[in-house]
C-alpha cells in the first residue's frame, strides 16, 4: 500500500512539472510576434510534414501560411522567407541580423565550441578569420597555384563518367567526389575520397561523417 501511494505521489510530481514546463512554455510564445504557421505536434514539432524533397514542402507550406512562416523542428522555432522580398530582408536589410548559424552541438564538438569560419558567431573573431581565408585562400594567386588540383580532379571525372558510360548514374555523387577531393588536397594536401589511397578511414565512411556533420 505504501509502495503504491509512493509512486503516485511520484507521478503528481512528475505531471505537474510537466505541467509547469507547457504553461511556462506557452507563455514564452505568447511574448513572441511569430508568423502564421502550422500547429506544431510535442515533441516533433511540423517535421511531419517535411517530405524526402523539403524545398518542395516548403514550397507548399508557403501557399497555405504565406511568404513568412513560423515552423517548429522539434524544440527549435524556425522562421522560414519565401519570396525574393523575404530574401531580400534576410540577406540584405537585416543581414547582419541572420548572419550567424543557430548553435547546434555538431558545431559545439566538431569546432571546439564553435572556433572555425563555418560555425563561429558573427563578430571580430569570424572577420579576422574571413580575411585570412580571403587573403591566404582565395587570393588570386593562391587559387592559380591551385589550378593543377582542379584539372587533375576533372580528368579524373572525366575517366570516371566515361566508365559508367551507358548506365544511368547520379550525377550530383560524382559531383560532390570532385568538389571533396578538390578541397582536401588544397587544405590537407591528400585525396580523402580515393579508393586507391590507404587512408585511415574509407570513402564512405568519410561520407558518413560529413552527412552526420550537416
Amino acid at each position: 500500500m505504501e509502495g503504491h501511494i509512493t509512486w503516485t505521489a511520484y507521478a503528481a510530481v512528475w505531471l505537474s512539472i510537466f505541467a509547469l514546463f507547457l504553461f511556462s512554455r506557452n507563455l514564452r510564445k505568447k511574448k513572441l510576434n511569430l508568423p502564421p504557421g502550422p500547429k506544431p505536434w510535442p515533441i516533433i514539432g511540423n517535421l511531419n510534414l517535411i517530405g524526402s524533397l523539403p524545398h518542395q514542402s516548403l514550397h507548399q507550406l508557403s501557399q497555405k501560411y504565406g511568404p513568412l512562416m513560423h515552423l517548429q523542428f522539434g524544440s527549435f522555432p524556425v522562421v522560414v522567407g519565401s519570396s525574393v522580398e523575404m530574401a531580400k530582408i534576410f540577406l540584405k536589410t537585416m543581414d547582419v541580423t541572420f548572419v550567424s548559424r543557430p548553435k547546434t552541438a555538431a558545431g559545439k564538438h566538431t569546432t571546439y565550441n564553435y572556433s572555425n569560419i563555418t560555425w563561429s558567431p558573427y563578430g571580430p573573431h569570424w572577420r579576422q578569420a574571413r580575411k585570412m581565408c580571403v587573403t591566404e585562400l582565395f587570393s588570386a594567386r593562391r587559387l592559380e597555384s591551385y589550378e593543377y588540383i582542379r584539372v587533375e580532379e576533372m580528368n579524373s571525372l572525366i575517366k570516371e563518367l566515361f566508365k559508367s558510360s551507358g548506365k544511368p548514374i547520379l550525377l550530383k555523387d560524382y559531383l560532390s567526389t570532385v568538389s571533396l577531393n578538390v578541397i582536401s588536397r588544397m587544405v590537407l594536401g591528400k585525396r580523402y575520397l580515393d579508393e586507391s589511397d590507404n587512408s585511415f578511414v574509407s570513402p564512405e565512411e568519410f561520407k558518413k561523417m560529413l552527412d552526420q556533420l550537416w
